[in-house]
């Protein structure tokens, strides 16, 4: 019945509104396996017994979901099938899946699904990744029928997706009032302005002026260098063969390879043809690098082995090619048999021939170019989808903000800004390090590989920062030397103490500190040289005769707005979270940002997009702060991390920043313990010495007295811990929501046991050295 309404439907197409999909299907490739499931259960030998006689399909159904349904629940749904006469209907179902060409239903079937891609009307896919029969691959067929659709997907859920994620029901009303709103009123934008874009994008090329000057230099391992004009050619060349190997326009590359030449040479190469780079560094942990990667459902994973190895462990799809420095070079010299790549390929698809721009001059500015993963330190990565447009305008912007002229060597020990150096005319060095522990750069590592390209600009974190300066009595004199000459240290990531950039200016005198605020989705936002900013400018905050003149009272300062970036505040209100944005100073809320290199979307996550894209065309960062008169942010935390107490919200970093300062305080986090509303501020502290076992985690009379005294505002307890878990990514971002966790199981009496189960399932890394990195 199905089946015969679904081709009417596509025969009347004035008749279809909308359409909102859950897991289904509507095309089998002959290529790929049969649901296991279904298979079984419709071997003739099981098909009576499983679905007819015994309710053994039908409870199957619902043991499928994870944590498993309430009773009452299974029980409703095996309601309508208590008997064998009932149970007929689903027999025939099973039957009726049309697997076989000679199946009577294949035809329509396959009408249905050619079908489906004439159909243009808004549509939703909301999905459930776990489910043992309608897969992945089934939910990349539905999108390539139906492009136009949004799609929000469940990592944990199953077959019954709405059962196991209910936050579904009230993604999909969002989204047909969002396609179907009550009345005109309620689609007129809240702001009426496009958002602005720069009069002209430079073209970004990887060959500028000097063929023959270094494009990248590895400092690891045995070392590699190599110019712009070999750059390019390599790009080329690898462009063929992965062309050859399949990769085509459109299609997602996952690219797990560490930064250097490969990477550059591959992902260059990747957009040379069109294809959409899939990038999930190693700092998110391989677990979740595991299902990040999963949930872009790559077409091809390139990467080295110990990286494929992983993508196979965690079920990550696609045609794996290997990217080992030799196969890299098999690769290579494997495009000596394939013909160049201009006009039409043999198989019809077009591809881009320009070789003078990694993000393909010839591709339209709206054609996708990557999709990025956040750093997952407030909950599970995401996916973020950029064009190509928005990461010229990215690049221009920084650019043109830090005045990296051609020419210029840049120092990239963060690993996206890697792929940076080469597109923006500047030699670029990879220090040697660990990329997936920030805080393994020492200060040799960095000397020499500003050494190796005469850098003028260097961009670490942090931690890698704090390692620098920890490591410095290593230098040797002429290392030193070497640090006295770039003009520009760029650090991001995670609010940057003004005292590391302080022992920082000291290491390299000619050096400005710049802190470009931003995330993921929209880099950079701000910048400025907190270093600069004198006591007085420090008193004039945007809440200054509420914190008197406390030099560090109003959080982070992160500067004003770059060029053709807006930002605004959306003010924190207990009763409602509207849309309404304020630049009126002082008004704390979450900071929202309008610029040309915003993220197009989220991957897959339709409900997530929808709840940070307001107002239309704005991003909401997740970020608390407020403006000062001067047009300067100040950041407070994250919105989560938030404690709403009885009087009122209270943000972490101001109080964080005035306890800081206390000499026996090293490290320092507020969290709130108990509900929303009613909310009370716990403070704890990372001692300057290890306290080891210890009877209590309480700190002492005197010390919670001085911390209570610093604060300025009522805190409930005073605790004390060895270290605050940090992000894997950044090495910087404190667990704020584990520690509340950790918190609550302590102030609520729990045993000794509880509370190391508790600590030991803290997210996070314990940071190397000292008791913790110093976050703020």
């Amino acid at each position: 019945r199905a089946t015969v309404d679904g081709l009417k439907q596509l025969q009347r197409p004035d008749d279809v509104a909308a359409l909102v999909l859950t897991n289904t299907a509507v095309h089998q490739r002959d290529d790929q396996p049969k649901p296991l499931a279904i298979t079984t259960t419709r071997a003739r030998p099981f098909l009576d017994l499983l679905t007819a006689r015994t309710p053994a399909f039908v409870a199957a159904t619902t043991a499928l979901s994870r944590p498993a349904l309430p009773q009452d629940v299974r029980q409703a749904f095996a309601a309508p099938y208590t008997s064998a006469a009932r149970r007929d209907s689903v027999r025939d179902f099973v039957a009726d899946v049309p697997f076989e060409h000679d199946h009577p239903t294949y035809p329509r079937l396959q009408a249905i699904a050619e079908g489906l891609t004439g159909v243009s009307v808004p549509s939703l896919l909301v999905w459930g990744t776990r489910d043992p029969v309608f897969s992945r691959r089934y939910l990349d067929d539905l999108q390539t029928r139906l492009p136009q659709a949004d799609v929000q997907v469940y990592p944990r859920a199953s077959h019954l997706v709405l059962e196991d994620a209910p936050e579904g029901v009230g993604v999909i009303w969002s989204w047909i009032c969002e396609h179907f709103p009550a009345s005109a009123s309620d689609t007129e934008a809240v702001i009426d302005q496009q958002p602005p874009r720069f009069a002209s994008l430079a073209q970004l090329e990887v060959v500028a002026t000097a063929p023959h000057t270094p494009a990248i230099v590895e400092l690891g391992g045995q070392g590699a260098a190599i110019n712009r004009r070999d750059l390019s050619q390599r790009v080329d060349t690898m462009a063929k063969t992965l062309h050859a190997r399949g990769v085509r326009r459109g299609q997602r590359v996952a690219v797990l390879i560490p930064p250097g030449i490969d990477l550059n040479t591959v992902v260059y190469a990747l957009w040379r043809l069109g294809a959409v780079v899939v990038v999930a560094d190693a700092g998110l942990g391989l677990a979740r690098l595991g299902s990040a990667l999963r949930s872009a459902s790559p077409d091809h994973v390139v990467g080295i082995r110990k990286a494929l190895v992983l993508a196979r462990a965690t079920r990550v799809p696609g045609v794996q090619i290997s990217a080992e420095p030799a196969a890299v070079r098999a690769l290579l010299a494997e495009a000596a048999a394939y013909p160049e790549l201009s006009g039409e390929p043999s198989d019809g698809h077009d591809v881009n021939s320009d070789t003078s721009s990694p993000v393909g001059a010839a591709e339209g500015d709206d054609a996708l170019a990557a999709i990025l993963f956040t750093s997952g330190a407030t909950g599970p990565p995401k996916g973020v989808v950029y064009t190509r447009g928005q990461l010229r305008a990215q690049m221009s912007l920084l650019r043109d903000t830090f005045e990296l002229a051609d020419g210029e060597g840049f120092v990239a020990a963060f690993a996206p800004f890697a792929l940076y150096g080469p597109p923006l005319g500047l030699p670029c060095a990879v220090p040697d390090m660990d990329v997936t522990a920030p805080h393994t750069l020492t200060a040799a590592a960095l000397a020499d590989a500003v050494a190796a390209v005469n850098a003028t600009a260097v961009f670490a974190s942090p931690a890698a920062l704090r390692n620098v300066v920890a490591t410095a009595d290593d230098l040797s004199a002429q290392q030193r030397n070497v640090l006295a000459t770039p003009r520009l240290v760029m650090s991001a990531g995670a609010p940057v103490p003004t005292e590391l950039l302080r022992d920082v200016k000291a290491l390299m005198p000619a050096a400005q500190t710049q802190t470009p605020y931003g995330m993921t989705e929209v880099l950079p936002v701000a910048s400025i040289d907190p270093t600069t900013l004198t006591d007085e400018a420090r008193r004039d905050e945007p809440d200054g005769s509420a914190h008197g003149s406390d030099t560090r009272a109003s959080g982070v300062c992160v500067g004003p707005a770059l060029e053709g970036v807006q930002i605004r505040i959306a003010p924190l209100d207990a009763q409602a979270d509207h849309d309404d944005l304020t630049d009126t100073p002082g008004v704390l809320g979450e900071i929202v940002v309008r610029a040309p290199h915003v993220k197009l979307r989220y991957h897959r996550a339709w409900g997530a997009q929808q709840a940070s894209a307001r107002p239309q065309g704005w991003h909401r960062t997740g970020d608390v702060g407020e403006l000062d008169r001067h047009g300067r942010l100040w950041v407070h935390g994250r919105r989560v991390h938030v404690v709403h107490t009885s009087q009122g919200p209270l943000a972490p970093y101001p109080v964080e920043h005035r306890i800081a300062a206390l000499p026996d305080v090293y490290d320092v986090a507020v969290v709130g313990v108990g509900p929303a509303g009613t909310a009370q501020a716990v403070v704890i502290i990372v001692p300057p010495q290890r306290m080891g076992r210890r009877d209590s985690v309480l700190a002492d009379p005197g010390l919670a007295a001085r911390v209570r005294a610093a604060a300025g505002v009522p805190i409930a307890a005073v605790l004390i811990k060895d270290w605050l878990p940090v992000d894997i990514r950044h090495a910087s971002k404190v667990d704020r929501t584990g520690l509340a966790r950790w918190a609550d199981t302590v102030l609520h009496g729990a045993n000794e046991g509880v509370v190391h189960s508790v600590t030991a399932r803290l997210r996070g890394t314990r940071p190397a050295g000292q008791p913790t990195t110093r976050s703020r």
